[in-house]
């Protein structure tokens, strides 16, 4: 198969996209089951651990569009 920079572009923008959307539906879902002290005080933290793969994703992404 023969991605192109674009093709291969784009998935990287989509992946990043689904990325965030799942690390926010996981946030969400472990905070509201849950609920305690510990997490209210953490969770900017937690929730910058869950969007890491999303911001890492986006990088790469805006990395190839400026080649």
């Amino acid at each position: 198969m023969n991605f192109k920079k674009k093709d291969y572009s784009n998935v990287l923008l989509i992946a990043s996209i689904l990325a965030s959307l799942v690390g926010i539906s996981v946030f969400v879902y472990l905070f509201v089951l849950d609920f305690n002290i510990y997490w209210f005080i953490f969770w900017p933290m937690i929730f910058a651990l869950y969007q890491a793969p999303a911001v890492y994703l986006f990088w790469l992404w805006k990395k190839q569009k400026r080649k």
